[in-house]
């Protein structure tokens, strides 16, 4: 019954009478009233997928299932996987996979990072893991070299994901391992500095936010001469990543000043760099460094700022990730609502959502943005039941 319960819930919220959602999913009036009911104890997937997209949900809340950022199932064999030593397990070369098929993996782990699916991160990195360290193992010259990449790659993305959903020892100790495995890899700089940027984002989520601020410098400016003599994506995106790591340290220590300035590094390495990156080994390029400004000036509470400095972010030149652009969204939301905009609240929240639906309803800024948007509008509308659903209000 908990599917039927969801849907109608979900349905009220929006507003929608039950001849109204079956106008706008194609679903009969007959079909949603017997899930509603119970009746039907089960939905096909087109009916299921037609309704939440109706709706405005991902089909896991309809189902009842947690979202994947909360979610941990898994971790213990992810956790298991970071601390096995990374000892010869007698692989010979024909037992390991090929480079290419390894190369892929580490691809799909990396769209998976970026489009928030955790459940599928939990399940395919502990293989990952053992797979380059096998080939770490048995190969021999550049195509050792490369497994090492893609096994320090494995360990940044468990560092990343297990800080998403709250598992920090777990982040720490990856990073950590990315940091070991850097020295064997084709490109030792670099990757030893991607590792300590993992690291430093962990330090701001454990709290040790001078600690963040102050490795994440130290590290940028380590690269800032190989940056300027040889100019690449990598190492820009990696040199950028850190210092807008150190820029939100030291907003969150309300050193607006120091923020700025390390944004202001920043955007001027986005400019070298010409384009806008998705890489794994950093997200980076003139509209992330845009919005890292407008977030650095909102969390030195500086709202009439950072609205104005989101009239300057420029078009994407590249690839930006989903979560960065909802992301973006909800501090324009919070600017507004440190202004009074209710309206305008409202209109950033609901994008934020629509941009990407798993990720933004997890966000305790978004949460904490829209409890205060229902508390200062007085008559019940059809986006402020979206927003108070969306990230769970009342």
């Amino acid at each position: 019954m908990l599917f039927g319960e969801n849907l109608a819930r979900i349905r009220a919220a929006r507003e929608y009478t039950q001849e109204a959602l079956a106008q706008a999913s194609g679903v009969s009036v007959d079909t949603i009233s017997r899930l509603e009911r119970g009746t039907h104890d089960r939905a096909r997937r087109g009916t299921l997928q037609a309704l939440a997209n109706a709706l405005g949900v991902d089909s896991t809340r309809l189902l009842g299932m947690a979202a994947p950022e909360q979610d941990t199932t898994g971790a213990d064999q992810l956790r298991r996987a970071v601390h096995a030593l990374d000892l010869p397990d007698q692989a010979e070369p024909d037992d390991v996979p090929p480079i290419d098929e390894l190369r892929d993996a580490a691809s799909t782990a990396w769209r998976d990072y970026l489009a928030g699916r955790h459940a599928e991160l939990l399940a395919g990195l502990p293989a990952l893991m053992v797979d380059t360290r096998r080939a770490v193992s048995a190969l021999t010259d550049d195509r050792r070299a490369e497994a090492a990449g893609l096994l320090a790659t494995s360990y940044r993305l468990t560092a990343g994901l297990a800080g998403r959903i709250g598992l920090t020892d777990l982040a720490a100790h990856s990073a950590h391992r990315a940091l070991d495995v850097a020295r064997h890899t084709s490109r030792p700089d670099l990757d030893e500095a991607a590792a300590l940027r993992y690291f430093a984002w962990v330090l701001v989520r454990q709290g040790d936010l001078a600690g963040a601020e102050r490795l994440a410098v130290q590290t940028a400016a380590r690269l800032d001469a190989g940056l300027m003599s040889r100019p690449d994506l990598d190492t820009a995106a990696v040199f950028g990543a850190l210092m807008m790591n150190a820029a939100s340290a030291a907003a969150r220590q309300g050193n607006s000043g120091g923020s700025d300035d390390h944004v202001a590094v920043a955007r001027a390495a986005a400019v070298r760099s010409g384009r806008d990156t998705s890489a794994e080994a950093g997200v980076f390029g003139p509209r992330v460094a845009g919005m890292q400004a407008v977030d650095s000036a909102v969390r030195s509470g500086r709202p009439d700022d950072a609205l104005r400095l989101a009239g300057h972010v420029p078009d994407a030149t590249g690839p930006v990730p989903a979560f960065w652009e909802s992301g973006h969204r909800i501090h324009l939301a919070a600017a507004c609502a440190d202004l009074g905009h209710w309206n305008d609240v409202l209109e950033h929240l609901v994008e934020a959502a629509k941009i990407a639906p798993q990720w933004s309803r997890v966000q305790p800024l978004g949460r904490t943005i829209a409890q205060q948007v229902i508390e200062q509008r007085a008559r019940r509308t059809g986006r402020l039941a979206f927003v108070a659903d969306h990230y769970g209000t009342t």
